[in-house]
C-alpha cells in the first residue's frame, strides 16, 4: 500500500517511514502501564521522495511537530491496538502532505473603491476631531 489517492500527483514510499512503538499516555489503567501500543511515526522530508516543491512546503511549515532536521513525528495513540494507530498516524501524515500538495493561490491585488477611501478619511477626520476637543486650550491668560 505505497500510492496515494488517484487525485494526488504523489506518492508515499512506506520504506521512507519508521514506526516506533511507545507507550501511550493517560488514563487506562493497568494496561497502559504494561503495552506499548501508541506509535512515534518518523518521516524525514529531505530524503524523501516526494516532489522538490511538496517537500519546500512541508519544511516551511510552522509546526511543532516538525524537527529542525527536517524530520516530521506524528505521535498516534488513540486506539488501544498498535496497528490502528499505526494506520492513523500514517493517514494523518498523508493528510498533511495532500494539504500542501496543492499551490498555494497567488494574492491578487486589488484597489480599494472611491467610496471606501472617502470612508477612511471621513473618520480619520472625525477621529481628529475627538481628539482636538481633549487637548487643553490654546493661548488666553489664565493667571
Amino acid at each position: 500500500m505505497n500510492t496515494a489517492p488517484a487525485t494526488a500527483r504523489w506518492t508515499l514510499d512506506e520504506r521512507e517511514v519508521s514506526f516506533t512503538a511507545v507507550r501511550a499516555q493517560g488514563p487506562g489503567g493497568q494496561n497502559v502501564n504494561k503495552v506499548s501500543n501508541a506509535v512515534h511515526l518518523r518521516f524525514c522530508i529531505r530524503s524523501s521522495s516526494l516532489p522538490e516543491a511538496i517537500k519546500a512546503r512541508l519544511l516551511a511549515l510552522r509546526d511543532r511537530r516538525l524537527t529542525t532536521e527536517g524530520v516530521l513525528v506524528i505521535k498516534a495513540q488513540g486506539a488501544r491496538s498498535l496497528e490502528l494507530n499505526r494506520a492513523e498516524a500514517l493517514a494523518r501524515l498523508r493528510e498533511l502532505i495532500d494539504r500542501v500538495a496543492a499551490p498555494p493561490t497567488p494574492r491578487v491585488p486589488t484597489k480599494p473603491t472611491r467610496a471606501s477611501v472617502a470612508r477612511r478619511i471621513e473618520g480619520k477626520v472625525q477621529r481628529a476631531g475627538i481628539k482636538r476637543l481633549r487637548a487643553r486650550p490654546q493661548g488666553g491668560d489664565l493667571a
